[in-house]
């Protein structure tokens, strides 16, 4: 008789729960700890082997694919490794599922047929979870990034992009379908003739302290009109044109700006605030509330 601590792999499937098949798959892949067989040949595995393979069903009962298992059964330091990279996975998966949900309830809660087939279409053309590549090639296609450090092109790219929190509400996601359908299908125009014999790193480096302050002003109320912000806006311009601040060059800042309005870019920083409405300000807004603020600045007086 074999001495207690000692099983076949019947009874090491039994006392696990699990079959004959299960149990020789995981020795086979060197699994479970073997005694030495019988003289029949017959497996053998003690006390260890059970732990063991309880210890594999859990993990599979968690859907920790094999390889994990085989690297967690190296160590407990393994096993926590294993089972942080498998609750990454786990996470990636609920975010999906998240966006589906927010999909079909957007569908669902459409007024009309038509209104249903324009969701539809737009949201299935958007890849969800988000993926900013496409919104970013909006930005590649417009700003002159190859005469610009890669540090200041991409901080450009990455305060211009905008996508939903994790967990997003229908119109939320649907802003974001939206924006991305704008982004892939817009064409570039011409460089802007503001951008034409300037300093571009002068210009977007200058902006990008005027956007902020314009932000601060705008998120805190004010309305638009003269002070640190707009002299920061006509600074950046007027430094990469190596030209003077004066009113004379505002003026005619104003007048260019008008002319040379995107309104593919208007509609991006539309759909963008709309993605996340909590957020700061975007730079489409700030930019909005500068001209605006220099559009008064510059207004002839009534009857002047």
């Amino acid at each position: 008789m074999a001495p207690e601590h000692e099983m076949g792999i019947g009874e090491l499937a039994e006392r696990a729960g699990t079959s004959v098949k299960t149990v020789r798959f995981y020795a086979d892949r060197g699994l479970l700890p073997q005694l030495p067989r019988t003289t029949g040949g017959h497996r053998r595995f003690g006390a260890e082997a059970l732990q063991q393979l309880r210890t594999i069903r859990a993990l599979r009962t968690l859907d920790v694919p094999v390889p994990d298992i085989e690297r967690a059964l190296r160590g407990d330091s393994a096993l926590r490794d294993a089972v942080a990279r498998h609750l990454v996975g786990v996470r990636d998966e609920l975010a999906v599922l998240r966006w589906r949900e927010s999909a079909l309830r957007l569908v669902e809660e459409s007024a009309s047929p038509a209104e249903r087939a324009e969701r539809l279409a737009v949201v299935a053309a958007a890849p969800l979870p988000p993926d900013p590549t496409e919104l970013a090639r909006f930005w590649r296609r417009r700003l002159p990034l190859r005469r610009l450090p890669r540090k200041l092109s991409t901080a450009i790219v990455d305060a211009a992009v905008r996508i939903p929190p994790t967990d997003p509400a229908p119109d939320r996601l649907l802003a974001y379908a939206r924006l991305h359908a704008h982004a892939r299908t817009s064409v570039a125009p011409r460089p802007p003739a503001r951008d034409a014999g300037c300093d571009p790193v002068a210009l977007y480096e200058g902006l990008g302290v005027a956007y902020a302050l314009g932000a601060a002003e705008l998120a805190a109320g004010s309305e638009p009109g003269p002070g640190a912000a707009l002299d920061a806006f006509v600074a950046a311009h007027a430094g990469a044109q190596l030209a003077r601040d004066t009113p004379a060059f505002r003026r005619l800042l104003a007048v260019l700006l008008d002319r040379t309005a995107d309104p593919d870019v208007d509609r991006f920083w539309q759909l963008s605030a709309a993605v996340d409405p909590s957020a700061p300000p975007t730079m489409g807004a700030a930019h909005d509330w500068l001209r605006a603020a220099l559009a008064t600045n510059t207004a002839v007086p009534q009857g002047g």
